[in-house]
């Protein structure tokens, strides 16, 4: 039976409309999607930034490249404002995004605790977060690091200070999970050659004014250990200056080398930073490589050691997206990044296996010069 022409024009406009959809689902598919929660805004929003403009100036040349496998990568940041509950939350909603195939380059420990647990029950990639701190290196199918432990950047400053006969040691930490575990570290170091050293605990997101100061100056520290963000480091570095002090100083590469370096302006001079990736300023081609990402993206500040690591963490995902062959297939990802073995991105090795989740135990001390700049 002949159907009237107002049936024939609604039958072919639904399936236009499902051609159109089906086309938009398939265009969703045809990408790798890589989420990511930042702290884009507050208290350590520079930082975050970087991690985020390091990462997407790499992703963006290998677009313009023609992507992974033809298909482009697409790099969704949410901003987490440097809280752990936001984190959690934005984790939640990457996790619901279609086409998602890992969750990368997280801001802290603090800010994955409540992230890998929803990546180990979605069995989604949860690769390279900005921290070396106990709880993101414990055995996971799903967690894998790039960078060194903080138990080898201590090892390495803590051996530096103490064979100058250097004994009172103070840690500035959180006084939270993670602060607290980072103290123990040191603690643990210390104890082996029968030292033991003081703790001053700070809240997260929170400065030192002149009354902090000065309990931390009643511990009468020898060599101060800094396990916090520039935000503090820096005050601390200011005070010590504005009282005609120098107490030496070495910070975790969580400080963020460069961030740190622009708070406290001068008086960070002399100050050690511990660094888990090559010097910006070195020649290396993954430096050329990334820092030609960085200009091409319309990134004008120069790179640091942050967007570096940023860059090296999206070079090292995206090959472990090469060899998986599958777009947007996150358990071929997760796969293909477990079994990837030693890979020289330019000057700088990483290596996984089924039984080995962290890539790299590279660490340098480097000394903020009185020309702001690392020296190693």
């Amino acid at each position: 039976m002949k159907q009237p022409l107002f049936h024939r024009r609604a039958i072919i406009s639904l399936l236009c409309v499902a051609g159109l959809l089906l086309g938009a689902h398939s265009q969703a598919q045809n990408a790798w999607i890589v989420g990511q929660s930042a702290p884009l805004s507050g208290s350590n929003a520079v930082f975050g930034q970087d991690i985020r403009d390091g990462a997407d100036a790499y992703f963006k040349m290998l677009n313009a490249q023609g992507g992974v496998a033809g298909a482009p990568v697409e790099l969704l940041t949410l901003d987490d404002q440097n809280q752990r509950k936001i984190a959690g939350e934005n984790t939640s909603k990457l996790l619901q995004t279609k086409g998602l195939v890992a969750l990368f380059g997280y801001g802290s420990a603090t800010l994955s605790l409540d992230a890998m647990p929803q990546a180990e029950k979605a069995g989604m990639l949860f690769y390279a977060p900005f921290s070396g701190a106990n709880p993101v290196r414990k055995p996971s199918t799903v967690v894998h690091t790039l960078r060194a432990s903080y138990g080898d950047e201590l090892e390495k400053m803590l051996t530096f200070w103490t064979s100058l006969g250097l004994k009172q040691v103070v840690v500035v930490h959180y006084d939270d999970e993670v602060g607290v575990q980072n103290l123990g570290v040191v603690s643990e170091y210390l104890i082996r050659q029968g030292k033991t050293p003081k703790a001053f605990a700070l809240q997260r997101n929170a400065g030192i004014d002149a009354d902090r100061m000065n309990a931390l100056m009643a511990l009468q520290p020898e060599v101060i250990i800094n396990t916090v963000l520039s935000g503090p480091a820096a005050d601390i570095s200011k005070q010590l200056a504005a009282r005609g002090l120098f107490v030496p100083m070495s910070s975790l590469s969580f400080v963020g080398a460069q961030q740190y370096i622009d708070a406290a302006g001068a008086s960070g001079a002399g100050a050690s930073i511990s660094q888990v990736v090559p010097n910006a300023s070195a020649t290396l081609p993954i430096i050329r490589e990334c820092g030609k990402a960085l200009q091409d993206a319309g990134i004008s500040k120069p790179m640091n050691s942050t967007h570096l690591e940023a860059c090296i963490g999206a070079k090292v995902l995206s090959e472990a997206m090469r060899r998986s062959k599958r777009v947007g297939d996150p358990k071929a990802l997760l796969a293909a990044l477990r079994n990837l073995g030693t890979y020289d991105v330019g000057g700088y090795t990483v290596h996984y296996g089924p039984e080995q989740n962290h890539g790299s135990k590279y660490v340098e001390l480097a000394m903020v010069t009185r020309n702001g700049r690392l020296r190693n």
